[in-house]
């Protein structure tokens, strides 16, 4: 669209490209052995994204939420897919467009002896999440939830990504993996070797919003926001929530910078 490709920063329109940083998040983004190559959601929306711009969108990966966060704000990467919550304290440096929900579920290998079969056997146990990921604020609403009704505190097992969560507890260092809901769902349906428990609103859950995250100072939030507002309108958003089974965790219309918004 010619328009909005006029609207894009000159610095992106000189260089042909919008990159974005990507973690290891399935089914977000799944890197690829040769660490390099990046399917899943992100791509495709991204795939969507440069469709409309008229411009290439290409993926860096790196090492979780912190490193794509500093990278972007030094101007190394132009935006950051999520799955990050949208917050006031971000949206003073990033401008921020939500385009899904989630809640936070707990993944568990299906010959696991923990006994956990409901979210409230997650007390006193190992949880594996990603650092500073919507999921590591939740599981600290769960563990204020065990202690309040004199059970022992969940126990954080932070790591950079969401494989290195499945793969601690595979190994026995973690009890659980802590993740969307988007994500187990996936996880279940894709390896079949996993169950998994949702947080409930009593323990603390909340139905967060999921956004794009872009630096404020490149000026390129509102742009994609009205991209977003073009793929919901065309039925590309549909079509691929839909493709990865996320229907239930879809938005009616994507917002610009929703935790402040007014």
């Amino acid at each position: 669209m010619q328009s909005l490709h006029d609207a894009l920063p000159q610095a992106i329109k000189d260089a042909g490209v919008i990159k974005f940083a990507g973690d290891s998040h399935p089914p977000y983004r799944t890197v690829a052995q040769d660490g390099v190559t990046v399917t899943g959601i992100d791509a495709d929306f991204q795939a969507a994204i440069g469709q409309v711009l008229g411009v290439r969108t290409e993926t860096v990966v790196v090492a979780g939420l912190p490193a794509a966060l500093q990278g972007m704000l030094s101007n190394r990467y132009d935006a950051f897919n999520g799955p990050v919550k949208a917050t006031a304290e971000r949206e003073k440096q990033f401008d921020t467009i939500t385009w899904m929900t989630t809640r936070t579920a707990y993944v568990v290998p299906v010959e696991s002896t923990a006994g956990i079969t409901k979210p409230e056997d997650l007390c006193g146990k190992r949880i594996a999440v990603v650092t500073a990921s919507v999921v590591e604020d939740q599981l600290n609403k769960l563990s204020r939830f065990c202690t309040e009704n004199k059970h022992p505190a969940t126990k954080t097992v932070g790591l950079d990504d969401t494989n290195g969560t499945l793969l601690a507890t595979r190994s026995g260092r973690a009890d659980a993996a802590g993740m969307t809901e988007a994500a187990a769902i996936d996880v279940t349906q894709r390896q079949g070797a996993y169950k998994y428990v949702t947080q409930t609103e009593a323990q603390g859950a909340t139905k967060d919003d999921l956004a794009l995250y872009v630096p404020k100072s490149s000026k390129l939030g509102p742009v994609l926001h009205e991209v977003f507002q073009e793929l919901f309108r065309d039925g590309e958003y549909v079509g691929i929530m839909s493709r990865w089974g996320l229907n239930q965790v879809s938005v009616p219309e994507p917002i610009l910078n929703a935790a402040t918004r007014g």
